[in-house]
């Protein structure tokens, strides 16, 4: 725009007099950007107006946002001469403001910008200085404001929206009074300094030292990928521990059945590195499957088999696991997954995970009090190290808060021997190899109990487990398929599912610029399903899915590399072949097993509620949501709990609450139906769910205040290198999916 000779002094009686108001209505003013469209802007509309007006904007890399609240203003594109206020007023689009005489911004003003804080962060405010044609400086004021869910800028400044507004940088071009000696002012428009993510880029996010798509060499690629899976070696090799005793299954069996998991668990997180989400997440045994499993072990029916007991309860959850299995696969191929991502919000998912670990506390302390000496020391040695000790750093590694779960079991386990070479749990005549139930004298009787629980040699799994052992499909036999077990591990996977979608937004929001789009979800939670499917072939006991506490593990390390993960999900494969690694696993004390599943499933209960940090926690509605869901949770189940007269005498007090399946309130025509509701409300995550859901999405409250997950809208993969690089399929897998889900909404 031609703007005369004397625009320097123009400029300088508008900064110095404040006479540019009335300068400015004697001069043409800037039209304003009108977009032909009512809701999205086209880019070449909005750069034929900026070349019009002299107001430059490089657009090759905009994108869009998932909502379509999130957008330029439809009346006006770019608000000019508008001030602070107005702007804070509501407007959604990045707002700058124009001198109406130059054209170009002014000196004297910041430049305000809105943007979705995707970790719901608050107001950061910094300048740039940039130099003028002349080599003078000129200070450029940026503001990033926090914008809810709706793109509207909260009161208080402090955003809690959970998406990352894409905002392009913005160049300036202004031009002397001859047209020749342009400059151009760039300004900085990512979150916390972040460039847009470029071809050949490492996808380096803010805040971590090795980037999701990083090679930091060999040698670390090797030690961060043992790191991620010895900071989650509870949720990986514990299970079985409560599992397989509760079957009838020997100490062979347990070491069996770890190598497995181990197995199937490495080949999972691979599989979900390269054709998954594609985020670092770890691939697994999740308790969110073993309450359905003791709900199954416990049954009328398996209470009086005593020859194959175990093999036979394997073959029945092998069965409901890969329908299980299948009924996910089919909810992320057909693209269902992406319509139920409309109701599934943080304040679902929150009280959902809170509840899996929830359901096991009458397990956890009644089977860690059997042996007091040692699981009272590992409570109290692991919470030293994650919460005293979490801040010293050895090397420049915080090892006690990496590290808390296995170190603590190693000392304690130490200790352990300690005791029992010391004669602490030697009983005269008594041997701890004899089984309780062949024990002829009394006083040996009275002691089984303890020497089973405490011994550090109780386990004969050492001595009876091969070297090498390679764990094979269809191990334990043909799965066995029953209606009732079937119906009740496809509404299991199901919670999965939910636990799932949190987490990946979650681990988003830690090592990617943006989080997945909705078909990338789905493709993930198909991937889960197909993982599950290998379990149940393998027979594992229980289902594959993300691990949660792996979110925290990031956030500790710092460390997001995929690769990493690869590396050492190949360790772990390696390790299953070996059939002494999963004895040594195996012949952890039950007492300690059950002390160190105390702390992992009260960092479920936490992980789960720490989602809230996404919605507004003083709301009314979210309270009362979260309260009435985690209380019904647990006390319907309860209610169904009460009606096993039989059961209270003829199981352990731990293992009453998981038997209502067989002598629960709810009888129809159809046993197999009563088995399954019976099991279903019995289990605290179900009633959760179901509770949390329905209010949710029929109480009114506005998605700030829900916390409604942003995700990103296939344009911006399309457009994005970095997003294409984070979640788009390796190769030609890509093109594959071209059509499907795996890249859209």
């Amino acid at each position: 725009m031609e703007t005369g000779s004397n625009s320097d002094s123009l400029d300088k009686a508008e900064t110095s007099n404040g006479r540019g108001n009335k300068l400015g209505s004697m001069l043409p003013k800037i039209e304003p950007f009108v977009p032909k469209k009512d809701q999205n802007h086209n880019p070449r509309e909005l750069r034929s107006w900026a070349k019009r007006t002299g107001f430059v904007s490089h657009l090759s890399g905009e994108t869009g946002t998932a909502s379509s609240t999130e957008r330029f203003d439809s009346s006006t594109g770019f608000h000019v001469g508008k001030s602070g206020r107005d702007q804070r007023a509501g407007g959604s689009s990045p707002k700058i403001e124009i001198d109406p005489v130059l054209g170009r911004t002014r000196p004297n003003m910041g430049v305000e910008i809105e943007m979705d804080s995707g970790s719901g962060s608050g107001s950061r405010q910094g300048r740039k200085t940039v130099a003028d044609g002349n080599g003078l400086g000129e200070k450029v004021e940026e503001r990033k404001v926090g914008l809810n869910g709706n793109g509207v800028e909260n009161g208080n400044g402090n955003g809690k929206g959970n998406g990352v507004a894409s905002v392009t940088p913005l160049v300036v071009e202004e031009k002397d009074e001859e047209g020749k000696g342009g400059r151009d002012v760039e300004i900085g428009m990512y979150p916390e300094g972040e460039e847009q993510g470029h071809e050949g880029g490492n996808g380096h996010h803010p805040g971590l030292k090795v980037g999701l798509r990083d090679n930091p060499g060999f040698g670390a690629l090797i030690y961060y990928g043992l790191q991620h899976f010895l900071s989650l070696a509870g949720s990986l090799i514990f299970i079985p521990s409560v599992m397989v005793p509760a079957m009838g299954g020997t100490d062979k069996d347990t070491a069996s059945v770890i190598s497995t998991m181990l197995l199937v668990s490495g080949i999972s997180t691979i599989l979900h590195s390269y054709f998954g989400t594609r985020l670092p997440l770890v691939q697994g045994s999740s308790f969110i499957y073993l309450a359905p499993a003791l709900v199954i072990i416990n049954a009328r029916d398996y209470r009086n088999l005593t020859e194959h007991k175990f093999r036979h309860i394997m073959r029945e959850l092998q069965g409901a696991i890969i329908v299980g299995s299948i009924f996910q696969s089919i909810l992320g191929f057909s693209g269902l997954m992406s319509l139920l991502l409309r109701w599934i919000n943080p304040v679902v998912v929150a009280p959902t995970v809170a509840a899996v670990g929830l359901a096991f506390f009458s397990y956890g302390f009644p089977q860690a009090g059997s042996c007091i000496e040692v699981s009272v020391p590992l409570l109290l040695l692991v919470l030293i190290c994650t919460l005293y000790l979490r801040g010293i750093s050895i090397f420049g590694h915080r090892l006690f808060r990496i590290y808390a779960v296995p170190l603590s079991v190693t000392i304690t386990w130490i200790y352990a021997f300690f005791l029992t070479a010391g004669g602490a749990y030697d009983y005269k005549g008594c041997s701890p190899d004899i089984p309780s139930s062949n024990i002829l004298v009394d006083e040996c009787r009275k002691h089984a109990y303890t020497m089973k629980h405490c011994r550090a040699d109780a386990s004969n799994a050492w001595r009876t487990a091969a070297w090498v052992r390679i764990p094979y499909p269809l191990q334990w036999g043909v799965p066995i398929f029953h209606f009732r077990t079937s119906l009740i591990m496809i509404i299991v996977s199901l919670v999965a599912s939910v636990d799932s979608v949190g987490t990946y937004h979650s681990a988003s929001l830690l090592v990617s610029s943006k989080p997945p789009t909705p078909g990338v979800v789905s493709r993930g939670i198909a991937l889960e399903g197909f993982c599950s499917l290998l379990a149940g072939i393998w027979g594992s006991g229980t289902g594959s899915t993300t691990l949660t506490e792996n979110t925290h593990t990031i956030n500790i390390t710092k460390m997001a590399s995929r690769r990493a993960l690869v590396f050492g999900a190949l360790f772990l494969i390696l390790f299953s072949i070996v059939g002494k690694v999963g004895a040594i696993l195996a012949s952890i004390p039950l007492s300690l097993a059950a002390a160190i599943l105390c702390f992992m499933w009260a960092l479920v209960v936490a992980v789960g509620l720490s989602t809230l940090q996404y919605t507004q926690t003083a709301s009314f509605r979210n309270i009362t949501i979260v309260g009435v869901s985690l209380f019904l949770g647990l006390s319907i189940p309860t209610y169904f709990q009460q009606y096993q007269p039989e059961s209270i005498l003829m199981l352990p007090s731990y293992f009453v609450p998981y038997a209502a399946a067989s002598d629960g309130p709810v009888h129809t025509i159809n046993e197999q139906l009563d088995f399954s509701i019976n099991a279903l409300l019995s289990m605290s995550m179900v009633v959760t769910l179901l509770v949390a859901f329905v209010l949710d999405n029929t109480v009114p409250g506005s998605r700030d205040e829900r916390g409604v997950y942003i995700w990103s809208c296939a344009e911006d993969v399309a457009t994005d290198p970095s997003l294409q690089l984070d979640y788009s399929l390796p190769g030609k897998f890509s093109s594959l999916c071209c059509r499907s889900s795996c890249l859209r909404a």
